[in-house]
C-alpha cells in the first residue's frame, strides 16, 4: 500500500485505487488509467444526478411558496419530503475546485537565451560538471534530472548566472525576464499572510494588464478567504506550492525556472500545471523527478550521470531511458571483444520456430483477447451508472474483483501473444 501524487508509479505498480473524495472511500479496480476513467464518467453520473435533483427541489420550493389557499389543502406528506430533499440538499458535499492558473507573459527574449561553453564545477575536489557546452533558445523547454546531491540545483544556478563555474563560460542573450521556483520554498514568509506574500500588503495583483483582489487571485489557487489572511506557517505542503505558484505567477516572466515544483502537488493541480507549460511561449528550465511531468512538459533533457557528465537528450525522461540504454548496449558490443581480444564466436542454435500447438494458440488468442475486452467494458460501463452504487453491497463487491481479474488476465494473454509473435518471426 503507497500513497503518491506519482503518476509512473501508480501507473506501473498499482492494480487498485483507493480514492478519498469528500469524506468518502472508494476502492476502484485495475490500473491508474482505469480509475481516472471510471472516476471520470462516476462524477458525471452525478452531475447528472445532482442536476436532476436540483431540479426536482426547486419546483417543490416553488409549490410550497404558493399562495394560502395552496397551503391549506397542501399534502403533509407532501411537506415532509420536501423537508427531507432539503436536508440531503444540505449535506451534498461538492466537488473540490481546480486551481485556475494564469500566467503573466513579458516581452519576448532574443532567439539565444542561454549558451554555455567547456563548463567545468567541483565541490571538495568532486567533479559536479565537467566540460559542459549547451546552447537553448527562445521556447525550449529543457529537463534537468539526475539522483539527489548530483547537482542539478549547482547546474541550474551556473546557467541562471546565480553561480560562477571554476572554467567555462556562459553567456545570457538580451531582455530575459525570469521568474524562479526554488526546491527549499525560501521566497515565502512564513510570519506574513497568504495574501502578504502574495501582494505584498496590497489588497490587489495585476495579472497581464488586469487589476484583481487578492482574495480573488487567490481563490484561483484554491485558498478560501479565511486561509488567505492565515499566517503561511499553518500551511500544508501542498499549499505552500499552491501558494508559491500563485506568487511566482504575479511576476511577468519569459524564462520560466522550476526547481521540483511538483513536490506536495495533488495530481489535478500538476495536469493544470503540465498544461499552462507546454502552452508558455517563453522557454522553461525543470528540475524533477516526476517523471510523467518531464515527459509531458520538456523537449529535451539535461542527464546528470555522475563522474561530472552532463549529456543532453532529445525527449523527456522515456525518451533519455532508451537513449541512454541504447548507448550503453552499443557501447558492450564495441568494447568488450577488444578488451579481452576475442571475437565473439557465431551462434549454432537455430531460433526455434512455432510447434503445431503454439500456432493453433497463437490463432485463438486475438479472439480470446476481444472477448476479455468487452466483459471489461461492460463491468465499466455498468458500474458508472448511478444505480449501480445503490445494488447489495455482494454485487458491487463482485463486480470489482471481476474486473481485476479480467486486468490481470489480459495482461497475461498480451504478454503470451507477445511470445508466441516473437517466435513466429
Amino acid at each position: 500500500m503507497f500513497v503518491t501524487h506519482d503518476r509512473a508509479l501508480l501507473q506501473k505498480l498499482a492494480t487498485r485505487i483507493v480514492d478519498l473524495d469528500r469524506g468518502r472511500l472508494t476502492s476502484w479496480p485495475g490500473s491508474y488509467q482505469a480509475y481516472l476513467e471510471l472516476k471520470q464518467a462516476a462524477l458525471d453520473a452525478e452531475a447528472t444526478e445532482n442536476a436532476k435533483f436540483d431540479k426536482k427541489l426547486a419546483a417543490e420550493e416553488v409549490w410550497i411558496r404558493q399562495g394560502v389557499k395552496a397551503r391549506r389543502t397542501r399534502n403533509e406528506g407532501r411537506v415532509r419530503a420536501l423537508k427531507e430533499l432539503r436536508r440531503t440538499r444540505s449535506e451534498r458535499r461538492e466537488v473540490t475546485g481546480t486551481a485556475r492558473m494564469q500566467m503573466q507573459e513579458a516581452e519576448r527574449t532574443g532567439k539565444l537565451v542561454i549558451e554555455a561553453a567547456k563548463v567545468s564545477h567541483r565541490y571538495n575536489d568532486q567533479p559536479i560538471i565537467r566540460d559542459f557546452s549547451t546552447t537553448i533558445i527562445r521556447g525550449d523547454k529543457v529537463g534537468i534530472i539526475g539522483p539527489n546531491g548530483s547537482g542539478k540545483t549547482t547546474l541550474l544556478k551556473i546557467l541562471l548566472g546565480e553561480l560562477k563555474p571554476q572554467k567555462g563560460t556562459v553567456k545570457h542573450g538580451t531582455n530575459l525576464e525570469v521568474a524562479y521556483l526554488d526546491q527549499h520554498r525560501e521566497q515565502l514568509d512564513d510570519e506574513k499572510t497568504v495574501q502578504d506574500n502574495v501582494a505584498f500588503g496590497s489588497d490587489h495583483v495585476t495579472i497581464n494588464g488586469n487589476r484583481r483582489h487578492v482574495i480573488g487571485y487567490l481563490q484561483d489557487f484554491l485558498f478560501s478567504p479565511a486561509r488567505a489572511r492565515s499566517p503561511v506557517k499553518v500551511l500544508s505542503g501542498g499549499e505552500r506550492n499552491r501558494l508559491l505558484l500563485a506568487k511566482l505567477f504575479t511576476k511577468p516572466s519569459n524564462v520560466l525556472v522550476l526547481d521540483e515544483p511538483t513536490n506536495d502537488l495533488d495530481i489535478e493541480t500538476l495536469d493544470l500545471l503540465e498544461e499552462l507549460l507546454m502552452d508558455y511561449p517563453g522557454t522553461v528550465l525543470l528540475v524533477s523527478h516526476d517523471r510523467a511531468f518531464i515527459n509531458n512538459v520538456v523537449t529535451s533533457t539535461l542527464a546528470l550521470e555522475g563522474e561530472g557528465r552532463v549529456k543532453e537528450y532529445v525527449g523527456g525522461y522515456d525518451d533519455w531511458l532508451r537513449q541512454s540504454k541504447r548507448k550503453s548496449e552499443t557501447a558492450a558490443v564495441l568494447v568488450r571483444p577488444e578488451e579481452k581480444n576475442e571475437t565473439p564466436a557465431p551462434s549454432k542454435e537455430k531460433p526455434r520456430k512455432l510447434t503445431f500447438k503454439e500456432q493453433k494458440e497463437l490463432e485463438t488468442l486475438p479472439k480470446r483477447i476481444e472477448e476479455l475486452e468487452a466483459e471489461q467494458q461492460h463491468l465499466q460501463a455498468t458500474m458508472t451508472a448511478p444505480a449501480f452504487y445503490r445494488e447489495s453491497g455482494k454485487k458491487v463487491t463482485e463486480y470489482k474483483a471481476r474486473l481485476v481479474v479480467l486486468e490481470k488476465e489480459l495482461a497475461e494473454v498480451y504478454k503470451r501473444w507477445d511470445e508466441l509473435e516473437v517466435l513466429k518471426g
